[in-house]
Protein backbone atom coordinates (compact mmCIF):
# COMPACT_ATOMS: atom_id res chain seq x y z
CA UNK A 1 0.00 0.00 0.00
CA UNK A 2 2.74 2.43 0.79
CA UNK A 3 4.47 1.96 -1.92
CA UNK A 4 1.15 2.73 -4.47
CA UNK A 5 0.78 5.52 -2.52
CA UNK A 6 4.52 6.76 -3.20
CA UNK A 7 4.11 5.88 -6.80
CA UNK A 8 0.40 8.11 -7.49
CA UNK A 9 2.83 10.88 -5.01
CA UNK A 10 5.42 10.52 -7.67
CA UNK A 11 3.05 10.64 -11.05
CA UNK A 12 1.31 13.37 -9.81
CA UNK A 13 4.94 15.27 -9.24
CA UNK A 14 5.69 14.55 -12.69
CA UNK A 15 2.77 15.12 -14.57
CA UNK A 16 2.79 18.32 -16.68
CA UNK A 17 1.21 21.37 -14.62
CA UNK A 18 -1.97 21.39 -17.11
CA UNK A 19 -2.92 17.70 -16.15
CA UNK A 20 -3.19 18.43 -12.91
CA UNK A 21 -5.11 21.11 -12.52
CA UNK A 22 -8.75 20.53 -12.15
CA UNK A 23 -10.39 24.04 -14.10
CA UNK A 24 -8.84 25.23 -16.87
CA UNK A 25 -8.17 28.62 -17.75
CA UNK A 26 -10.92 28.63 -20.50
CA UNK A 27 -13.75 30.64 -21.68
CA UNK A 28 -15.20 28.11 -23.71
CA UNK A 29 -18.58 26.62 -22.84
CA UNK A 30 -17.65 22.94 -24.20
CA UNK A 31 -14.20 23.14 -22.00
CA UNK A 32 -15.95 23.44 -18.63
CA UNK A 33 -18.43 20.69 -16.86
CA UNK A 34 -21.88 21.42 -15.73
CA UNK A 35 -21.03 22.19 -12.13
CA UNK A 36 -17.96 24.60 -13.17
CA UNK A 37 -20.47 26.73 -15.52
CA UNK A 38 -23.26 26.50 -13.17
CA UNK A 39 -20.78 28.47 -10.65
CA UNK A 40 -19.78 30.61 -13.03
CA UNK A 41 -22.96 32.10 -13.65
CA UNK A 42 -23.93 32.34 -9.87
CA UNK A 43 -20.77 34.22 -9.73
CA UNK A 44 -21.64 36.47 -12.24
CA UNK A 45 -20.46 35.09 -15.42
CA UNK A 46 -23.98 35.31 -17.21
CA UNK A 47 -22.39 36.96 -20.67
CA UNK A 48 -22.55 34.74 -23.13
CA UNK A 49 -21.37 34.65 -26.79
CA UNK A 50 -22.49 32.65 -29.72
CA UNK A 51 -20.19 32.38 -32.66
CA UNK A 52 -21.45 31.36 -36.19
CA UNK A 53 -19.41 30.27 -38.61
CA UNK A 54 -19.30 28.02 -41.72
CA UNK A 55 -17.67 25.30 -43.23
CA UNK A 56 -16.68 26.39 -47.30
CA UNK A 57 -14.51 26.27 -49.73
CA UNK A 58 -12.19 29.33 -49.14
CA UNK A 59 -10.06 28.35 -52.08
CA UNK A 60 -6.86 25.65 -52.96
CA UNK A 61 -5.22 28.16 -49.84
CA UNK A 62 -6.88 27.86 -46.76
CA UNK A 63 -9.33 25.03 -45.14
CA UNK A 64 -12.86 24.86 -45.38
CA UNK A 65 -12.54 25.62 -41.41
CA UNK A 66 -11.54 29.47 -41.82
CA UNK A 67 -15.04 31.38 -40.33
CA UNK A 68 -14.47 28.79 -37.41
CA UNK A 69 -10.80 29.40 -36.20
CA UNK A 70 -11.53 33.30 -36.94
CA UNK A 71 -14.29 33.73 -35.14
CA UNK A 72 -13.58 31.45 -32.13
CA UNK A 73 -10.19 33.65 -31.93
CA UNK A 74 -12.36 36.51 -32.04
CA UNK A 75 -15.04 35.28 -29.37
CA UNK A 76 -12.25 33.97 -26.85
CA UNK A 77 -10.61 37.85 -27.30
CA UNK A 78 -14.58 39.82 -26.71
CA UNK A 79 -14.82 37.13 -23.69
CA UNK A 80 -12.02 37.89 -21.96
CA UNK A 81 -12.22 41.29 -22.76
CA UNK A 82 -15.30 41.10 -20.91
CA UNK A 83 -14.40 39.14 -18.28
CA UNK A 84 -17.77 38.19 -17.39
CA UNK A 85 -18.18 35.90 -20.29
CA UNK A 86 -18.54 32.66 -21.60
CA UNK A 87 -18.47 31.45 -25.47
CA UNK A 88 -20.82 29.15 -26.86
CA UNK A 89 -19.30 26.24 -29.36
CA UNK A 90 -19.16 27.92 -32.65
CA UNK A 91 -21.96 26.73 -34.94
CA UNK A 92 -20.36 25.68 -37.89
CA UNK A 93 -23.32 24.30 -40.34
CA UNK A 94 -24.82 27.82 -41.81
CA UNK A 95 -26.28 28.60 -45.08
CA UNK A 96 -23.74 28.32 -48.18
CA UNK A 97 -26.04 28.31 -51.15
CA UNK A 98 -28.41 25.73 -52.60
CA UNK A 99 -27.76 21.62 -52.30
CA UNK A 100 -29.31 20.35 -55.64
CA UNK A 101 -28.81 22.30 -58.18
CA UNK A 102 -25.60 23.70 -56.20
CA UNK A 103 -25.21 27.22 -56.14
CA UNK A 104 -22.66 30.06 -54.39
CA UNK A 105 -20.10 27.25 -52.36
CA UNK A 106 -22.07 24.02 -52.70
CA UNK A 107 -20.23 24.06 -56.17
CA UNK A 108 -16.99 23.11 -53.89
CA UNK A 109 -16.25 19.89 -52.19
CA UNK A 110 -16.37 19.69 -48.47
CA UNK A 111 -18.74 23.11 -48.46
CA UNK A 112 -22.24 22.30 -45.95
CA UNK A 113 -25.47 24.43 -46.18
CA UNK A 114 -28.14 24.22 -44.54
CA UNK A 115 -31.52 26.33 -45.02
CA UNK A 116 -31.71 29.35 -43.31
CA UNK A 117 -34.83 28.74 -41.48
CA UNK A 118 -33.25 25.79 -40.11
CA UNK A 119 -30.50 28.42 -39.13
CA UNK A 120 -32.49 30.74 -37.70
CA UNK A 121 -34.67 27.71 -35.42
CA UNK A 122 -30.84 26.33 -34.36
CA UNK A 123 -29.80 30.06 -33.37
CA UNK A 124 -33.54 30.61 -31.24
CA UNK A 125 -33.29 27.28 -29.72
CA UNK A 126 -29.62 27.84 -28.82
CA UNK A 127 -30.89 31.05 -27.14
CA UNK A 128 -33.31 29.78 -25.09
CA UNK A 129 -31.02 26.90 -23.96
CA UNK A 130 -28.79 29.96 -22.74
CA UNK A 131 -31.35 31.92 -21.20
CA UNK A 132 -33.07 28.74 -19.48
CA UNK A 133 -29.51 28.18 -17.44
CA UNK A 134 -29.19 31.65 -16.53
CA UNK A 135 -27.11 33.68 -19.57
CA UNK A 136 -28.90 37.25 -19.34
CA UNK A 137 -26.78 38.90 -21.86
CA UNK A 138 -26.29 36.74 -25.25
CA UNK A 139 -24.29 37.93 -28.20
CA UNK A 140 -24.43 36.79 -31.51
CA UNK A 141 -21.13 37.27 -33.24
CA UNK A 142 -21.24 35.81 -37.18
CA UNK A 143 -18.12 35.39 -39.34
CA UNK A 144 -20.09 35.06 -42.26
CA UNK A 145 -22.27 37.22 -44.50
CA UNK A 146 -25.41 34.77 -44.85
CA UNK A 147 -25.40 34.89 -41.24
CA UNK A 148 -26.44 37.94 -40.40
CA UNK A 149 -29.79 38.58 -41.30
CA UNK A 150 -31.24 35.51 -39.46
CA UNK A 151 -28.92 36.66 -36.11
CA UNK A 152 -30.61 40.46 -36.15
CA UNK A 153 -34.34 38.82 -36.80
CA UNK A 154 -33.72 35.94 -33.61
CA UNK A 155 -32.30 38.67 -31.41
CA UNK A 156 -35.13 41.53 -32.35
CA UNK A 157 -37.54 38.78 -31.61
CA UNK A 158 -36.66 37.03 -28.52
CA UNK A 159 -35.07 40.52 -27.12
CA UNK A 160 -38.65 41.77 -27.47
CA UNK A 161 -39.59 38.35 -25.65
CA UNK A 162 -37.74 38.72 -22.92
CA UNK A 163 -37.68 42.43 -21.92
CA UNK A 164 -39.69 42.25 -19.17
CA UNK A 165 -37.51 40.02 -17.25
CA UNK A 166 -34.25 41.71 -17.91
CA UNK A 167 -32.88 39.20 -20.64
CA UNK A 168 -31.05 40.38 -23.55
CA UNK A 169 -30.09 39.11 -27.04
CA UNK A 170 -27.97 41.00 -29.02
CA UNK A 171 -26.67 40.68 -32.67
CA UNK A 172 -23.01 42.03 -32.89
CA UNK A 173 -22.83 43.23 -36.69
CA UNK A 174 -19.72 45.09 -36.41
CA UNK A 175 -17.71 41.77 -35.96
CA UNK A 176 -18.70 41.36 -40.07
CA UNK A 177 -17.93 44.40 -41.50
CA UNK A 178 -14.33 44.00 -42.47
CA UNK A 179 -14.47 47.32 -44.32
CA UNK A 180 -12.76 48.82 -41.56
CA UNK A 181 -10.18 46.28 -42.36
CA UNK A 182 -10.50 47.53 -46.43
CA UNK A 183 -9.42 50.96 -45.47
CA UNK A 184 -6.67 50.18 -43.49
CA UNK A 185 -5.53 47.65 -46.51
CA UNK A 186 -6.47 50.55 -49.01
CA UNK A 187 -3.99 53.33 -47.24
CA UNK A 188 -1.68 50.95 -47.53
CA UNK A 189 -1.46 51.07 -51.08
CA UNK A 190 -3.78 47.57 -51.54
CA UNK A 191 -6.38 47.72 -54.51
CA UNK A 192 -9.98 47.01 -54.16
CA UNK A 193 -9.34 43.81 -57.04
CA UNK A 194 -6.41 42.95 -54.44
CA UNK A 195 -8.04 42.76 -51.25
CA UNK A 196 -11.23 40.68 -53.00
CA UNK A 197 -14.19 39.25 -51.70
CA UNK A 198 -13.49 36.14 -51.04
CA UNK A 199 -10.28 34.33 -50.03
CA UNK A 200 -8.22 37.44 -51.08
CA UNK A 201 -5.79 39.25 -49.22
CA UNK A 202 -8.14 40.30 -46.47
CA UNK A 203 -9.12 36.74 -46.14
CA UNK A 204 -5.72 35.11 -46.26
CA UNK A 205 -4.21 37.53 -43.81
CA UNK A 206 -6.56 37.03 -41.01
CA UNK A 207 -6.17 33.41 -41.22
CA UNK A 208 -2.69 34.18 -41.55
CA UNK A 209 -2.50 35.96 -38.20
CA UNK A 210 -4.66 33.50 -35.94
CA UNK A 211 -3.88 29.74 -37.25
CA UNK A 212 -1.21 29.99 -39.93
CA UNK A 213 -1.29 26.09 -39.48
CA UNK A 214 -4.14 26.33 -42.06
CA UNK A 215 -3.07 28.52 -44.79
CA UNK A 216 -1.43 26.02 -47.44
CA UNK A 217 1.52 28.59 -48.58
CA UNK A 218 2.44 26.10 -51.24
CA UNK A 219 -1.16 26.57 -52.42
CA UNK A 220 -1.17 30.40 -52.49
CA UNK A 221 -1.70 32.18 -56.06
CA UNK A 222 -3.61 35.02 -57.59
CA UNK A 223 -7.19 34.27 -57.59
CA UNK A 224 -8.69 32.99 -60.91
CA UNK A 225 -12.17 34.28 -59.72
CA UNK A 226 -14.85 32.92 -57.91
CA UNK A 227 -15.80 30.33 -61.16
CA UNK A 228 -13.23 29.09 -61.54
CA UNK A 229 -10.54 28.26 -58.25
CA UNK A 230 -13.40 30.28 -55.33
CA UNK A 231 -10.68 32.21 -55.02
CA UNK A 232 -11.51 36.61 -55.99
CA UNK A 233 -8.54 38.88 -55.14
CA UNK A 234 -4.38 38.22 -54.66
CA UNK A 235 -4.05 36.08 -51.13
CA UNK A 236 0.01 36.10 -52.84
CA UNK A 237 0.45 39.32 -50.78
CA UNK A 238 -1.37 38.55 -47.62
CA UNK A 239 0.85 38.51 -44.53
CA UNK A 240 0.55 37.79 -40.69
CA UNK A 241 1.65 41.45 -40.01
CA UNK A 242 -1.76 42.55 -41.98
CA UNK A 243 -3.59 40.41 -40.69
CA UNK A 244 -2.74 41.40 -36.85
CA UNK A 245 -3.58 44.58 -37.83
CA UNK A 246 -6.67 43.74 -39.21
CA UNK A 247 -7.44 41.44 -35.98
CA UNK A 248 -7.58 43.99 -34.23
CA UNK A 249 -9.43 46.57 -36.28
CA UNK A 250 -12.09 43.94 -36.14
CA UNK A 251 -12.30 43.22 -32.45
CA UNK A 252 -12.20 46.73 -31.49
CA UNK A 253 -15.01 47.78 -33.77
CA UNK A 254 -16.98 45.17 -32.00
CA UNK A 255 -16.23 45.79 -28.83
CA UNK A 256 -17.14 49.18 -29.63
CA UNK A 257 -20.93 48.01 -30.50
CA UNK A 258 -21.15 45.73 -27.39
CA UNK A 259 -20.17 48.67 -25.07
CA UNK A 260 -22.57 50.59 -26.57
CA UNK A 261 -25.30 47.98 -26.90
CA UNK A 262 -24.67 47.05 -23.04
CA UNK A 263 -24.03 50.09 -21.79
CA UNK A 264 -20.70 49.36 -20.29
CA UNK A 265 -17.98 51.93 -19.87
Amino acid sequence: MFKKICLSLLLLTTLPAHLIAQTPDTVFLEELTWTEVRDAIDDGTTTIIVPTAGTEQNGPHMVLGKHKYRINAGAERIARALENALVAPAMTYVPEGDIDPPSGHMRYAGTISIPIDVFASVLEHTARSLKQHGFTDILFIGDSGPNQRPQELIAEQLSNEWESIGVRVMHISNWYKVGVFDEYLLSQGSTYEQIGTHAGLRDTALLLAIAPEHVRTDSISKGRGPDVDGVSGDPTIATVELGQVGFDLIFNSAMDQIRELMELD
